[in-house]
This record gives structure tokens, sequence and C-alpha cells, in this order.
């Protein structure tokens, strides 16, 4: 549905994104997540032909923005992140003359412009002024003007900003019931409201995609870790021996003394179930466990880890580049630890498969 290959925007010194490439497939919905500034504006904006790239090349349901660029921007709605409004028309006439820019056929416009206004709730809002309506109804306004007259695709920037919690539950589900019909891409600064919303997250960060996946293999991919708070009546060291011979944790740490118990936090890899491991080798050595909770690391987790990570990379090549390095020697250095990365993760995706395959015979 949308192909996105080497865009890259610059402006004057600043790049703004740096060379991303990425494609969204039909009927689903896609979030760009990342820091403000991140770039991801930039690249909505790219997609939709408001701004040319400085590199790089976006199809838009089969046609390329550039050289049938009228024909890919009528496949698009867009709802910039300030929705375009006019204050001083009422809905149904801000409908009806978003319509006719849209070439939405005379006979068949009034039957649009009720079937959006279905769609978005705002029948009952369709006589008021729009300076007169809450935010919320003016962001289902928006999103009423974006999806006049079916376009394949459809763009939201920042969508529920401004919203109250109420407000941004509604946009949501509106959100949520346009997929199917329309693939839709939506940005956010907001983790919540992209995991909640989104079948596919494309994180963001200086202005390059540092990761595209489901929220699921986000967190399966990154190694997510388990962290277990553990509770124990006993003396510390003796706790903390029989804690550390256990094979199937990866670390032991010490938290506080409390008198006749010690607090110790233990962490796994996500997929173990230690619990077991943990009680028989604490009953064997005589050890009570007074308390054990257990916490999995979070998508939030990951966002800030790539990020953090992205950030470094960024100003390690800003810092080779003042120092006078090779481009040429650094960029090769990169390209080599992503292609290594790549491999690794495909060979621990196939030795998971054929584990999965082997259970199942």
């Amino acid at each position: 549905m949308i192909k996105v290959q080497g865009l890259s925007k610059i402006y004057g010194e600043h790049i703004a994104v740096d060379d991303i490439s990425f494609e969204v497939k039909e009927g689903h919905i896609y979030g760009f997540l990342g820091p403000n500034g991140a770039g991801k504006s930039t690249t909505m904006n790219i997609i939709t032909g408001y701004i040319s790239p400085s590199a790089g090349t976006v199809e838009v349901n089969g046609f390329v923005m550039g050289k049938d660029t009228l024909k890919a921007k009528k496949s698009i709605g867009y709802l910039p992140e300030i929705p375009p409004l006019y204050p001083d028309m009422n809905v149904k006439e801000y409908l009806t003359f978003v319509a006719k820019i849209k070439g939405v056929d005379k006979d068949k416009r009034a039957d649009e412009i009720e079937r959006v206004m279905k769609v978005t709730d705002i029948e009952d809002m369709s006589g008021r002024l729009i300076k007169h309506l809450s935010k919320g109804y003016k962001q289902r306004v928006g999103i009423a003007q974006a999806i006049l007259g079916s376009p394949k695709v459809i763009i939201l920037d920042e969508p529920t900003v401004g919203l109250d919690p109420e407000q941004i539950i509604e946009v949501r589900n509106l959100i949520k019931s346009l997929k199917g019909e329309h693939t839709v891409i939506l940005s956010s600064h907001i983790l919540s409201e992209i995991s909640a919303t989104c079948d596919e997250v494309l994180v963001i960060a200086n202005g390059r995609m540092v990761a595209c996946d489901t929220t699921e293999n986000l967190l399966k991919n990154h190694k997510s870790v388990k962290t277990i708070k553990i509770n124990i009546k006993g003396d510390k060291e003796k706790i903390e021996e029989v804690l550390k011979g256990i094979d199937s944790l990866d670390e032991v740490k010490f938290i506080e003394d409390k008198g006749e118990s010690c607090m110790f936090e233990v962490t796994c890899e996500v997929s173990k179930d230690v619990r077991e491991d943990i009680s028989f080798a604490l009953s064997d050595a005589r050890l009570l466990i007074l308390e054990m909770s257990e916490e999995t690391s979070s998508l939030e987790d990951i966002y800030l880890t790539l990020v953090k990570e992205a950030d470094e990379a960024y100003e390690a090549e800003l810092k080779a580049i003042r120092e006078g390095a090779d481009l040429d020697e650094v960029f090769a250095d990169k390209d080599e630890a992503e292609t290594e990365e790549a491999e690794i993760a495909e060979e621990e995706t196939k030795a998971e498969e054929s584990d999965s395959d082997s259970k199942e015979e």
C-alpha cells in the first residue's frame, strides 16, 4: 500500500529525516512513535506530498509521489496535528466544502457527507458552528474530512493531542474502527496511545527508523528482562550464595536488610518461569520466602532503550565527524554492526521455530 525507500530531508545542516525505508500493509494501523522533534511529522508531510524529500521515493497505492502526485494524493486522507477547520462554518457546510475540493461527485456528495458524519458520530453536531465545538468534536470533524471520499490511506498526526482521557478513548476507538476499510498511519510521542491502537510500530529517533515491528515482536526480539523481588527470612550471605547458585537467574542483587529478612532482586529472560527453581533452592537451604513479586520489562522500557541507543549512536557519529574521521569507515562499521544484529536475530528466530516444530512432532 505504501512503500518508502531511502527517504531523507535536509534543512541546511540539519538532517530532519535520515535514510528511512519501510512498507505499510493494506488494511492495518501503523504507529509512528518517537520523541518530539524525531522526524515523525516531517516523514508524514513527505508521504502526503506536502513537502518534497531531499532524497528517496514514496509510493502510495501504486502511485509514485512526485511523478503521479495528484493520483497519489487522491489516495490519502490527512489530518494534521492542528485540524484544518474553518471555525465560522457549521459542520455540514465545512464537510460540503471539503467534498467539493476533493472532487466527490455532486450526486453522491450528500450521501458521502452523511456517511462520514455517522462514522465519526457527529450527526447531532451537523448544524453547529465549528468554533463552538469541544476539542474532541473538532478532532472528529477533522477525521471526518480526512475520510471523505473513502481514500485508501488515512494519515493522522498526533490525533489525540490536547484531549481529555474520555475524549482520547473515543478518538482511539474511532481510529480502530477505520481498520480494514482504510490503511491508517498515526504519529504520537505517547507510547500507550500507539500500543493500544496500532498493529505495528515504527520507532523514529533523530530522524532515523530504529525499529519496525509488532509490539509483541519488539518485546520478544529485544530480549525483555523479567525482574523478581523476593523477601527472604534468613542470613544475607547464605541467601545470596543460594540465589547465585541458581543457573536460570541472570543477575542477583541485594536490595535491603529488613532485620529478620532480606530483600533481593533477581533477573532472568522473560520467557523463563524461575519461581519453581527459586522456591526449591531456598527450601533445600531451609530459607523461608516471605514475599515474591515479579515485573516484566514493558514496551516503554524497550522504547526508551531504543531511543537511548539511537541518541548514543548519533552523538558518536557527530563526534567522529568533528574529529575528522573517515565517514565511509564510520558508516561501513555501522552497516556491518546492523547486518550482524539482523543475522543473529534471524538465527534466533529459526532456532525458536525449530524448537516449536520439534515439540509439535
